[in-house]
């Protein structure tokens, strides 16, 4: 029996290191990674695929603040580079899926979908942004760029200089999930949701509106696992399993665990903010809203991982 997953991968696992982050090296990266997913499908799976944009993003700011400081030209708005990057990195993975289909003989289609995700204007972490985006800018030029851009939040970051700050409100609903869920239906294989959707807000009138945000990718992508009832959400991560006291002597990895005891561990601080802890708490709202499996692994493992071979698997 077919399965349903929704596997999100890490935009960082597309850059392999300082050394290899043209858009080339990003390409080879998808590619070796389609082949891992492709693997996975041929055991049973029809997979919706989202991905992270967070080095990317901050690619395209860099270029737009050189051009501002060069040439005089515009910023581009946070809510645009998003954009940009669900279109360009899912052009990538689209392109690398449809060729490891023809390369295996399988009849399957990829498609990209630029895809909207709500939030909540009134959500807190409005009021208080802590995402830092984009570079580091001296005391004077982050003087300067307030008075060009009042709304945004400039910090002193660390001693390091000044840097924008931005929100990472929580999603609320994916807009297109209804297209999503029909195109998976009639056997596309769907990339959708990259970076953590475009961040909208939905106006009095009903319209939506782009807001300059973060979503985080994984709580994006377990949240269209929920809402397209998806069997697994499967994320994809730097380590072929979760560990407890994760690079101390006594580390153990998490083989199979339930919800319980994942929900024990988060309370006994074993996760680090920022790194494992969202994935975490991705997969216990996935399962307490109604999913019944989850599986953390690396990209090179999963086709091992649904084989029950290696990952962390969590259930009910």
């Amino acid at each position: 029996m077919t399965k349903l997953a929704v596997i999100a991968i890490g935009g960082n696992s597309l850059i392999r290191d300082n050394t290899r982050q043209t858009v080339e090296d990003q390409y080879d990266a998808v590619c070796e990674t389609a082949k891992h997913i492709v693997g996975m499908m041929e055991q049973g799976y029809e997979v919706i695929i989202t991905h992270g944009n967070g080095p990317q993003v901050g690619f395209i700011l860099r270029r737009s603040e050189i051009a501002n400081e060069v040439a005089g030209m515009h910023f581009v708005p946070l809510v645009a580079c998003g954009a940009d990057t669900q279109g360009a990195i899912g052009y990538q993975i689209q392109q690398a899926m449809d060729n490891e289909f023809k390369k295996r003989g399988m009849d399957k289609s990829a498609i990209t979908l630029v895809t909207q995700v709500v939030v909540d204007a009134n959500d807190p972490a409005f009021q208080k942004p802590t995402k830092p985006i984009g570079s580091f800018y001296t005391q004077e030029q982050s003087e300067k760029i307030q008075k060009e851009h009042p709304d945004w939040v400039m910090v002193s970051d660390s001693g390091r200089g000044y840097r924008r700050v931005v929100a990472s409100p929580l999603p609320l609903e994916i807009v297109e999930k209804d297209v999503i869920h029909k195109l998976v239906r009639e056997g596309y294989c769907m990339i959708a949701v990259g970076g953590g959707g475009i961040p909208v807000i939905r106006q009095e009138d009903g319209c939506f509106k782009g807001v300059d945000a973060v979503i985080d990718k994984d709580f994006a992508a377990s949240l269209l696992a929920t809402q397209i009832l998806a069997d697994e959400l499967i994320i994809s991560t730097g380590v072929p399993k979760v560990y407890l006291n994760y690079g101390k002597p006594e580390e153990k990895a998490l083989d199979r665990v339930t919800l319980a005891e994942l929900k024990e561990y988060v309370k006994e601080n074993h996760f680090a903010p920022g790194s494992m802890l969202p994935k975490i708490q991705a997969v216990i709202k996935f399962l307490e809203n109604g999913g019944s499996k989850a599986i953390i692994t690396n990209p090179e493992s999963l086709e091992e991982a649904v084989a029950g071979k290696t990952g962390t698997h969590v259930q009910l």
